[in-house]
């Protein structure tokens, strides 16, 4: 969804019941905009604030709040989205920027948590981050339906081909007809020639010729019935000889389905149900840690509200004692603890919240694995119905067709006996006197019925010729569709290796320049290689491919050597996390749906190298909204905008 216009306009962000916030209302221009403030100074509260009015669910609301609202209004254009508690649980409404932020929660919102940023430091799948966006089962399910069609086109192919050799022989039957056709006229005119010469005495002869020829049309039409029970007969028996064939490869097809004992639909069923409501389950436990997590990480930034009731307390406390207490009161017990303990405990809730995630996607692959033998079993079935559905109408087709053969040679056998009853009448009609006239009687009309069978083949010829040269004429609507397919799949093979060709060569690239930029001591180079690796799922192996992350360091002396993920300081880890998200948001062109970039949580990384970083990601991004503390705030350029009051 295209939401940018020619000429960005200044936002304005109005938030009410957000993280720690109350209510503000900040505007702020394209380019970068620098939130600057202590911890507690509701910065993340109103990162949160312009992640919900672009559409983000991961927002947590003031803990005394029913209600909370969160409005962009970006030029001519509002948009909204609101919150409400309601059974236990949070209603949301509105109509927010995004209708799926599920791009810009991946690589734009890079608050401390965001997924794809802590992905180096918590060793993640880098690949399967980078190709979430895309739908990739639907892309091999049309990669399948596609190498359907081009078999499919092939075999056409093939048939064309075997159509023009039929064509040739087709075209060579015709020419021989024809050449029968002329030769049988001609000797039908000579016949007729001969008859009308030694038929002078019309009157005398007319009665003999009369019975003859009755005799002769009546032969004719016997043994014209007999050729055409022969080609029945011979049509029907080919058929019955395919439609065993047939039966004995139904047969051996269905011997060959033997059932699996281990193929059990209904416990796998049930396994299924198990393990989607583990699943469910799994993920219910994986949101509420979620949401406890960024209710513990927001209020650690925006703690400090209870101060001051503290030190309004009375005591033998001096205001100044109670100003150097560096404990916090906690939010669910009420007592007082040092801020270690609750990021320890935060700390502790993400590691068992992956732990979580790494089980849920344990169920997911066991859950594929099911399906697909589930599947194949289903499969199995219906091959099985089909083959026992077609043996039973082919045995009803054979008894049939042999009910059919059976008749025609009945039928063969008393048309032969009239042939000859009717043959004996014509021979003793010519032994009579007028023999000589009879036999040329008796030849024309053979001639005759010999032209009338060439020109009817001759008919059937041509016919046969006007429907190869229709099919031959669409080889090439069948040659381009073929190609389009073969296009189409070649296209699909290459786009998932594209993204991850193009998301490896963003991120070596932009890491190459970044620590250029920020040049760290003895780290010469962090970059992405695309292997393939064997994994086993369920009980078979496949190759898979994957992104692997290679550290390489610089001693001393300028000898280079590869260091492990795990031995990046915690500056370099951050950096790492923060370009790898980068390289998400160009390669899926999320700027394309979202202009917004946030960051958040950089105190890891030195003043100066926050202030390059900033820079490099402004180039990328319309709207750049960073918190820092106002030592790294100092270290940017003074021409970015601030908010310091929120």
């Amino acid at each position: 969804m295209q939401r940018q216009q020619a000429s960005a306009p200044a936002a304005t962000i109005h938030a009410r019941n957000i993280g720690g916030i109350e209510e503000t209302e900040v505007t702020f221009e394209p380019g970068v905009t620098i939130l600057v403030g202590r911890n507690a100074t509701n910065r993340t509260s109103f990162l949160q604030a312009v992640m919900a009015a672009l559409g983000s669910g991961n927002v947590a609301m003031k803990g005394d709040a029913d209600e909370a609202e969160a409005t962009l209004e970006l030029g001519e254009e509002t948009y909204t989205r609101t919150f409400r508690r309601r059974d236990g649980g949070v209603e949301r409404a509105g109509e927010p920027y995004l209708d799926d932020p599920a791009l810009a929660e991946l690589f734009a919102f890079l608050l401390e948590s965001n997924e794809a940023r802590r992905a180096v430091a918590t060793n993640a799948d880098l690949r399967e981050l980078i190709m979430r966006p895309v739908d990739t089962d639907e892309i091999e399910a049309e990669i399948d339906r596609l190498q359907d069609r081009r078999e499919t086109l092939e075999t056409e192919l093939d048939a064309i081909d075997d159509r023009k050799g039929e064509l040739r022989e087709l075209e060579d039957r015709r020419e021989t007809l024809r050449e029968e056709i002329e030769a049988t006229k001609a000797e039908l005119e000579e016949t007729e020639a001969e008859l009308d010469a030694a038929d002078g005495d019309v009157a005398a002869r007319r009665e003999e010729q009369s019975e003859l020829e009755d005799r002769l049309a009546e032969l004719r039409e016997k043994r014209a019935q007999l050729d055409d029970v022969r080609y029945e007969l011979e049509t029907e028996q080919e058929s019955l000889a395919a439609l065993e064939t047939e039966r004995r490869e139904c047969e051996s097809e269905l011997e060959a389905l033997a059932d699996d004992p281990d193929a059990d639909a209904d416990g796998i069923d049930s396994r299924l149900r198990e393990l989607r409501e583990r699943k469910g389950e799994l993920e219910s436990q994986v949101n509420e840690l979620q949401s406890v997590i960024r209710f513990n990480e927001g209020m650690l930034d925006d703690d400090g509200a209870a101060v001051p009731a503290e030190l309004a307390g009375s005591g033998d406390e001096s205001v100044t004692d109670k100003l150097v207490d560096d404990s916090v009161t906690c939010w669910t017990c009420g007592t007082a603890v040092e801020p270690g303990q609750i990021e320890s405990t935060v700390e502790q809730l993400r590691e068992h919240s992956q732990s979580k995630v790494g089980e849920v996607d344990r169920l997911e692959d066991e859950i594929e694995e099911l399906q697909s033998e589930k599947r194949e079993i289903e499969r199995t079935q219906r091959e099985r119905e089909r083959l026992e559905r077609r043996l039973g109408e082919l045995d009803d087709e054979i008894e049939a067709t042999e009910a059919t053969v059976e008749e025609l040679r009945d039928r063969r056998e008393s048309l032969t006996g009239e042939i000859e009853r009717v043959e004996a009448a014509v021979d003793e009609l010519e032994e009579e006197e007028y023999g000589d006239v009879l036999e040329l009687h008796k030849t024309a009309n053979e001639l005759e019925y010999e032209l009338g069978r060439l020109e009817t083949d001759l008919e059937d010829v041509e016919a046969e010729i006007a429907d190869a040269e229709e099919r031959i004429g669409e080889e090439e609507e069948v040659r381009d569709e073929l190609d389009e397919a073969n296009e189409r799949i070649e296209q699909l093979r290459t786009r998932i290796d594209r993204i991850e060709r193009e998301a490896v060569d963003s991120f070596n690239d932009h890491m190459a320049s970044v620590l250029g930029l920020l040049d760290y001591d003895n780290l010469d180079r962090i970059w992405i290689e695309r292997v393939e690796q064997e994994v086993r799922k369920g009980r078979r192996k496949e190759t898979e491919r994957a992104f692997e992350l290679h550290v390489v360091r610089t001693t001393d002396s300028g000898a280079a050597y590869e260091d492990t993920v795990d031995h990046l300081s915690e500056s370099e880890r951050e950096v790492t996390g923060l370009v790898f998200a980068l390289a998400g948001y160009l390669v899926h062109d999320v700027s394309e749906t979202v202009p917004f970039v946030l960051l958040d949580s950089l105190e890891a990384i030195d003043s100066a190298r926050i202030a390059a970083l900033v820079d490099y990601f402004a180039t990328h991004a319309q709207y750049l909204v960073v918190a820092l503390l106002p030592e790294d705030a100092a270290e940017l350029d003074d021409g970015h905008e601030r908010v310091s009051e929120i």
